[in-house]
């Protein structure tokens, strides 16, 4: 419940931040916004202010900003979304994108300042980070770990094999060395998930799949770094504009391999996935959550300004060929495209949705 209640916090704080960008940025172009919803309709609760309804709707995985017009109609009306330039049109419809990444910006910026969680496999960070822990970032399925209730995130303590002999843990050397000794025997793994030990019983295996490995793991060496306020502003915006390329770069690999393959890659979460990896990263700490939150607001800044109809970056290329055909676009076409792209979406949602499932039958 815990973990439900943090995801439709997350969840709200990420659409509040965009369809915020998208209401701003009308409202000072001086169109007339006639609905501010949280979720899809169904409509549960309304209040009109003004000339605006704001709604919280049903279905909360996502939001919406209804502006006057915006379907290319009243052109003629100055209140409308058609009326306007091509530029304010333009800055309405990208700035909940520029919001996603600024958002990123301002909490790893105070990440950087409270401490991050990352890597320190390199000396010199090593040398400056607290708080040092062996985790867990990469799970095989139906590996020894996956099977023993072994989670993502989850700190390594300790080993102890079958003669009562334990091995505390404070490289990731210390993991492998151990886990080698033991190949095909019966250990126990003790774990740290947030504020509970947990022991887990495994058999490392002899003859693992390649690349997984005996246990079905893969560990980082992680630690807090400290930057002061003056540095952690411009490292958060470089952190930010880093997690945006790899993030631009993974959809690449992913649309590759659909395109080619037919088949989503086995990592792709939907809601019920980023639910639990979000209850995983609040157990860890604020620090790592806000990390997880930043991430999760730079990869819907990415995937809304795909050239994709009934996204962001859609409406933008349709504006762009209105702009350089010199007319509005048919009004009926426009709509039955954005209809398709927006069932097209909320099908591979739903198909997403039943692989995380799945995973957890």
């Amino acid at each position: 419940m815990i973990t439900f209640l943090i995801f439709i916090a997350v969840i709200g704080v990420l659409v509040l931040v965009h369809e915020w960008g998208h209401f701003v940025m009308a409202r000072k172009a001086g169109m007339r916004v006639e609905e501010f919803g949280f979720g899809f309709p169904p409509k549960i609760w309304g209040k009109k202010k003004g000339d605006t309804i704001y709604s919280i709707n049903l279905i909360p995985f996502g939001g919406f900003v209804k502006i006057y017009g915006e379907d290319g109609g009243h052109r003629e009306n100055p209140d409308s979304f058609g009326s306007k330039s091509f530029f304010s049109r333009f800055k309405v419809i990208v700035a909940g994108v520029v919001m996603n990444f600024m958002l990123a910006v301002v909490l790893l910026t105070f990440g950087n300042f409270s401490g991050l969680r990352v890597d320190i496999s390199d000396p010199a960070l090593a040398e400056k980070a607290t708080d040092k822990r062996v985790q867990i970032i990469r799970i095989s399925p139906d590996s020894p770990a996956d099977l023993a209730g072994i989670m993502l995130l989850d700190e390594i303590v300790s080993f102890e094999d079958s003669a009562g002999n334990i091995a505390y843990v404070s490289e990731t050397a210390d993991v492998r060395g151990f886990v080698m000794k033991n190949l095909g025997k019966t250990i126990t793994v003790t774990v740290k998930r947030g504020n509970e030990t947990l022991a887990k019983e495994l058999e490392p295996r002899l003859n693992p799949p390649a690349g997984e490995g005996a246990m079905g793991i893969e560990m980082s060496l992680t630690g807090l770094i400290h930057y002061p306020w003056y540095e952690a502003i411009w490292r958060g915006a470089y952190n930010a504009y880093l997690m945006t390329v790899n993030t631009i770069y993974g959809y690449g690999i992913l649309f590759k391999t659909l395109f080619t393959t037919g088949k989503l890659l086995a990592d792709v979460s939907g809601p019920v996935g980023i639910a639990t990896l979000t209850g995983q990263a609040a157990r860890v700490g604020i620090t790592f959550l806000m990390q997880f939150v930043a991430m999760i607001s730079v990869n819907l800044a990415v995937l809304n300004i795909l050239p994709f109809p009934a996204l962001d970056g859609g409406r933008a290329l349709m504006l762009i060929i209105e702009k350089l055909k010199g007319s509005p676009l048919n009004k009926r076409a426009e709509a039955l495209i954005n209809t398709a792209g927006f069932a097209l979406l909320i099908g591979l949602m739903v198909y997403v949705t039943v692989k995380d499932i799945a995973k957890f039958l």
